[in-house]
């Protein structure tokens, strides 16, 4: 088997990985906003704690889509094509969440900021659930035949498994999220914040830990039973220090988790990257799926000298913005929809 398409299946993991991590607690805010916010005020504060980085992160799904689509076409066209209707509802959810975070500071009425608030909510758990079915699809498999086509209706990819998935990534989300509204941010929100990860992280938590060990039973490779019990550390190691109150080690034990049982669920398909439900033979895997070695070769120059730059600058950017935001922070809100009005 050449080696490039193996570097490019752990390159998209990390892509995939370095998503969840990062805007997996951009969802799980915006989801937040639905009901840990208790006024404006604090809603606002839940809002800045993501304002500088919320679009910056979206560029690793961006990325992990267009590397998959250079690097493994036939599984870009075979998923996507059978996933067509949740992958379009991703897009509107990730819409809508975008414009509810741009739009939902232009106006002041109570009806304005709320309706923005649930689009930006609504989104956001939309968008989490949409990529969670995504991923685990990817893992478990779609009825794809010989030429990779879907076999079946266009809700064929509606199965326990595509449920399972995007309750995990929301349960991901929120919890994630918890521990980062925890870390950054001051006052009321901090408190709620670290009050809900400790309470809620052994329930919502429980669909991704199905995820990782039904993959572990089905694929289970040796080495990979010690990626597992590592995030199984991970996680009761951050729920410990986030009910002691030490948020830092809180977020970092919820990286650690999902670097983990991700890391374990990529290694346990590989090399196979989109299982076929009807025949192990017609599944995708990274030999048979993948480009010319010419273009896998290009693309590997141009990430070497690409990727250490993105995450540079976008360390850099979460070094800038590392001091916590609380209520003193905000000021007093303002609309500019009457003054456009008056202009004109």
């Amino acid at each position: 088997m050449e080696i490039l398409p193996t570097v490019w299946f752990i390159a998209i993991a990390f892509l995939w990985i370095g998503y969840l991590i990062l805007e997996g607690f951009d969802l799980g805010v915006g989801m937040h906003m639905l009901f840990t916010g208790k006024n404006n005020k604090h809603r606002r504060v839940m809002l800045n704690t993501i304002g500088p980085v919320w679009d910056g992160n979206e560029v690793w799904l961006i990325t992990a889509g267009a590397a998959t689509f250079a690097a493994f076409p036939d599984w870009y066209a075979s998923l996507l094509s059978t996933l067509y209707l949740p992958t379009l509802l991703l897009l509107f959810a990730l819409i809508f969440r975008a414009v509810a975070i741009e739009w939902r500071g232009k106006g002041t009425s109570a009806r304005w900021v709320r309706t923005w608030d649930l689009a930006l909510g609504l989104g956001s758990f939309f968008a989490a659930f949409c990529v969670g079915a995504l991923l685990v699809l990817t893992t478990t498999g779609l009825p794809l035949n010989e030429n990779g086509d879907r076999v079946g209706g266009p809700f064929v990819w509606l199965t326990p498994y595509a449920i399972l998935g995007g309750l995990a990534v929301v349960g991901f989300c929120l919890v994630h999220s918890a521990a980062f509204l925890a870390l950054k941010s001051d006052g009321p929100v901090r408190h709620r914040s670290r009050a809900f990860f400790v309470r809620s992280a052994p329930v919502l938590l429980l669909p991704i830990i199905a995820w990782v060990l039904i993959i572990q039973f089905q694929h289970g490779k040796l080495y990979t039973f010690a990626i597992v019990l590592v995030a199984v550390v991970a996680v009761v190691w951050a729920w410990i220090n986030g009910r002691a109150g030490r948020e830092g080690r809180a977020f970092i034990g919820m990286a650690i988790f999902i670097v983990a049982g991700a890391a374990s669920i990529f290694a346990n398909v590989y090399p196979v990257v989109l299982p076929s439900t009807i025949d192990s033979a017609f599944d995708l895997t990274v030999a048979n799926a993948s480009s010319a070695p010419y273009t896998l070769g290009v693309m590997s120059w141009v990430a070497g000298f690409a990727l250490p730059l993105i995450i540079a600058y976008q360390s850099w950017s979460y070094w800038v913005f590392r001091r916590r935001v609380s209520d003193h922070h905000i000021p007093e809100a303002h609309s500019i929809i009457p003054a456009i009005l008056k202009v004109k």
